[in-house]
């Protein structure tokens, strides 16, 4: 069974900077993309950045310049740095990751349960 877990979340003071990673376990079958993604109270769930096998990097026009997401292929890792945060960027940030199944033909989404950012003076 596929897990992801979020870890590196707590409290930052603005201009600080914080690393969120995400580990992967279970997978049996090749990880397409991995993404982080952020829900503020009372707001959707909007992307942050994502990392593909294909595409490459993708950030949300807020992270571009602030944030680097890595994903490390071998161990099923990802890492989101953030530079600069600002008190808008308090959220729960989760980690994704899409998975292309062994011998299956389909595209299964996976989600973590999330973890607490919160830019504080």
């Amino acid at each position: 069974q596929v897990r992801l877990v979020e870890s590196g979340g707590g409290l930052v003071q603005p201009g600080d900077s914080l690393k969120l990673s995400c580990a992967a376990s279970g997978v049996r079958g090749d990880v397409l993309s991995m993404g982080w993604y952020r829900r503020t109270p009372g707001s959707q769930r909007e992307m942050v950045a994502t990392v593909s096998t294909t595409t490459g990097t993708n950030y949300a026009d807020f992270a571009e310049g602030r944030f680097t997401i890595s994903r490390d292929k071998s161990k099923n890792t990802m890492s989101l740095e953030m530079s600069s945060p600002k008190p808008e960027d308090t959220a729960v940030y989760y980690c994704k990751a899409v998975i292309h199944p062994r011998g299956i033909l389909r595209f299964d989404d996976y989600w973590g349960q999330g973890t607490q950012v919160t830019v504080s003076s």
